[in-house]
């Protein structure tokens, strides 16, 4: 089963060919780490993730490799030390950290390299010097810019004209720049701002080198896959993508483009500047990290998705569905004779078309539709009380959802996730209750108890095991 990518060079969809089966690599620009991440720069994580595991899948864990790097020097990030009175590395690190512990709870695998903009500054500066050995760069008032006329083929990846591009990025048309195309690769430091030595002068690196040197130095050029939001691919790929080719690495430097479409509320792209954000690690008090991740793959990811409370419901509501039956099948299979070993093909096809689905450019609704299917094939075994029909179903499902990230919870812990620790504490009192009510055949007692619990919004479950409980479904 091939997969199929859509490339944005091209503007087409792809056979995905890695030029080395057995090193399949993939970057995608990661996080400037000044505060919390919103939930719209989760988005690529999240899909990403979703490509990385599909990788893994289909080449080995061990031949594909990912590297998502992190900004840590930038004019938010000084301005952010300099309020607080602290070297930027106590602001960097602070949020890296909370940015990577809310990318484990969406469910993201860490990526195999995470490289650091301030740790790669030495091959940041030996890339710049060689592009301005081979003519693509040039010196002027303590900067180092790009020369945009060394490469030819600038503005294919974006393919707009390039008046309107410059214009749409708001490109800094200086006295000292050749052309106004032309982007910074190095420049003065302010006082008080971070410096390093270079050929250049002291200063800090622009933007845009900083990414093709941390791909060079983890991955190596070219690569297979880049990847990030849509709104990177003007300027900042463009300007990857030159600087790549023109420092030496021939004239490919990423094989397949990819990007993930904004994340909108009220109508408007998920943004700091606009005040329209929800922070990822605020809603991750409220919601499990399942729901968000659920939420961000409810739509095809090239496409704009809106962030809404009923997109969170609708994604809660998908998996209480897919978990109940998970829980159920579970509990028929603790007292159900142990089946014979024998391979039941119930739910393969569906299985197939989850995979099917992934291979076809993520297509993320097919799958979902998919899991659904093989959720229903399950439940239909469980009603026929087919054991080995229901053990088959269970592991292609949970096979299927791991592979997207999904259902790596405990039923029970799930359902049971919505209750605050007082709440689980008078429950277990109250089963252990009716359990001794039971027990001695004191059958009004016993039902007194399940209408208590049921006025709790509490379902008990009586299995061979003894009794098992969880939240209901909001109606």
């Amino acid at each position: 089963m091939s997969l199929k990518l859509y490339d944005t060079m091209t503007r087409a969809k792809r056979e995905f060919v890695p030029a080395d089966p057995d090193r399949v690599t993939m970057y995608v620009c990661g996080p400037t780490v000044y505060n919390y991440a919103h939930i719209g720069n989760f988005r690529p994580v999240v899909v990403f993730d979703l490509l990385f595991r599909v990788l893994r899948r289909l080449y080995g864990e061990g031949h594909v490799l990912y590297a998502a790097n992190v900004t840590d020097v930038d004019d938010k990030i000084n301005r952010k030390a300099a309020d607080e009175g602290v070297p930027i590395s106590v602001v960097t690190d602070r949020y890296l950290e909370a940015y990577n512990a809310d990318a484990a709870a969406l469910g993201a695998l860490p990526p195999t390299f995470q490289p650091r903009a301030t740790q790669t500054m030495d091959a940041i500066i030996a890339m710049i010097g060689d592009l301005v050995r081979n003519n693509a760069a040039y010196a002027a008032e303590g900067h180092v810019l790009f020369a945009t006329e060394a490469f030819a083929d600038y503005g294919k990846l974006s393919g707009k004209p390039l008046d309107d591009l410059i214009a749409g990025a708001r490109v800094d048309v200086a006295p000292y720049k050749k052309d106004p195309r032309d982007f910074v690769l190095w420049k003065p430091s302010k006082p008080g701002e971070p410096v390093w030595e270079s050929p250049w002068g002291p200063g800090r690196p622009g933007w845009h080198i900083e990414c093709t040197a941390m791909i060079a130095q983890s991955l190596g050029l070219p690569i297979d896959i880049h990847g990030g939001g849509v709104d990177l691919v003007f300027p900042h790929h463009e300007n990857e993508l030159a600087q790549g080719v023109c420092s030496g690495h021939g004239r490919d430097y990423a094989h397949y483009w990819l990007h993930n479409g904004f994340l909108n509320m009220a109508d408007e792209k998920m943004s700091k500047s606009l005040g329209n954000v929800a922070l990822a690690h605020d809603l991750l008090k409220s919601w499990p990290g399942e729901v968000l991740r659920w939420a961000l793959l409810s739509g095809h990811y090239r496409q704009g998705l809106d962030w809404t409370d009923s997109l969170l419901d609708q994604a809660k509501s998908a998996l209480d569905r897919l978990y109940r039956v998970l829980d159920d099948s579970a509990r028929f299979l603790a007292g159900a004779p142990a089946p014979d070993g024998a391979q039941s093909p119930a739910g393969a096809a569906e299985h197939a078309e989850v995979e099917r689905a992934l291979h076809d450019d993520l297509n993320t609704p097919a799958a979902f539709a998919a899991l659904f299917q093989l959720a229903d094939k399950l439940r239909a075994a469980v009603m026929a009380r087919d054991a080995r029909a229901v053990a088959s179903s269970r592991g292609l499902l949970l096979d299927a959802a791991n592979l997207m990230g999904f259902l790596t919870a405990d039923p029970q812990a799930w359902f049971q996730s919505g209750a605050d620790d007082d709440l689980k504490a008078r429950v277990e009192d109250l089963i252990a209750a009716r359990q001794a009510a039971r027990a001695a055949k004191d059958w009004p007692e016993a039902d007194r108890i399940r209408a208590e619990l049921a006025a709790l919004n509490v379902e008990v479950m009586d299995g061979p095991n003894g009794a098992t409980w969880r939240v209901k479904e909001q109606a």
